[in-house]
């Protein structure tokens, strides 16, 4: 009799200690991660969140490996509150893993996206710049010869694991514009090219809207009449390019020649200076058809536009006679 109540107990006790480990919430209540690289077992995934204090037993987790089955999924997974193991364990099977958040604004060139996927902890900017730079076939169909993938690597908001490789990012924003510009009305290889470029002069000379199939059709304009566009965004481009941007334009970056300088060379840049969006691309496809082949910033954010050069250098006057109060 003594012998079966022993047994009873013992069985009462086990029950009690699975019952524990299996469906007892366990783990950090504070921000924990556990990476998880390719090709790691069961047990080596077990013993990580266990290490990690994520759960307690990494017994039990090959346990419920064994009831569960499914394919356990690599990547860098946050944990911030107690959890039973079999949630630890769908959240692996499920391929829950923790992203960052890149923000890619209007706007954006090369240098600033490597600079925010750096910020992100998702990589080191010179790594991007190689990926952006090596891996132009993604747009050979686009922009056959193009030397980087600047002015297709589309303005969103991105997540990317820890994992995701630089190749991966590019190809996503590529992946990106191509959803999203090409059915705006590109039909060729040509009109890709000179739009994406004409697009980026736009997005980064106006932030207001409705001006933007202005500045279009005064680019169009003084492109048809072989004036050079001489915009100063092109001119900080070639700087940058350069590795000689200090953070204003000196009279040596206007004369500096590249032939992404816009006051020395007639014509559309080589390429894109930036990374535009939808509005600056519908204005580029269809530009405003006026007169105007001058424009100017004034005190309140908004262009002016002129047909001629007197009334240009007047509202010129005006700009700086206004900003000097």
């Amino acid at each position: 009799m003594k012998f079966f109540k022993f047994l009873l107990l013992l069985i009462v006790l086990g029950g009690c200690a699975a019952a524990y480990f299996f469906y007892v919430p366990y783990g950090p209540s504070t921000e924990t991660f556990v990476d998880i690289p390719a090709g790691t077992g069961t047990a080596g995934i077990a013993a990580r969140l266990a290490n990690a204090g994520v759960i307690s037993n990494k017994y039990v987790f090959e346990a419920v490996r064994a009831t569960q089955g499914g394919v356990l999924k690599a990547g860098e997974y946050r944990f911030d509150h107690p959890a039973t193991v079999a949630e630890v364990y769908a959240r692996i099977a499920k391929g829950d893993v923790y992203t960052r958040e890149v923000s890619v604004p209007e706007g954006f060139n090369l240098f600033d996206i490597a600079a925010a996927v750096e910020a992100a902890g998702l990589g080191t900017k010179d790594a991007f710049l190689t990926a952006a730079h090596n891996d132009t076939r993604l747009i050979a169909d686009l922009s056959p010869g193009a030397a980087s993938l600047e002015g297709y690597l589309f303005p969103d908001t991105y997540r990317f694991s820890r994992h995701t490789t630089p190749d991966q990012m590019v190809a996503a924003m590529v992946k990106r514009f191509r959803a999203v510009v090409l059915p705006l009305g590109l039909t060729s290889t040509q009109d890709v090219s000179r739009t994406v470029i004409m697009a980026s002069l736009v997005e980064k000379e106006v932030s207001v809207a409705s001006e933007r199939p202005l500045v279009a059709g005064v680019f169009e304009n003084r492109l048809a009449q072989h004036i050079p566009l001489a915009t100063d965004p092109t001119v900080i481009y070639a700087a940058m390019l350069a590795g000689r941007w200090r953070g204003t334009i000196y009279r040596s970056d206007l004369d500096y020649d590249s032939p992404y300088n816009t006051y020395k060379h007639a014509g559309l840049p080589p390429g894109p200076i930036c990374n535009a969006g939808v509005a600056a691309f519908r204005a580029a496809i269809s530009p405003a058809k006026t007169d105007y082949l001058y424009f100017v910033a004034d005190a309140a954010g908004h262009s002016r536009f002129s047909t001629n050069l007197k009334d240009h250098s007047a509202a010129v006057q005006e700009y700086r006679k206004a900003t000097e109060h």
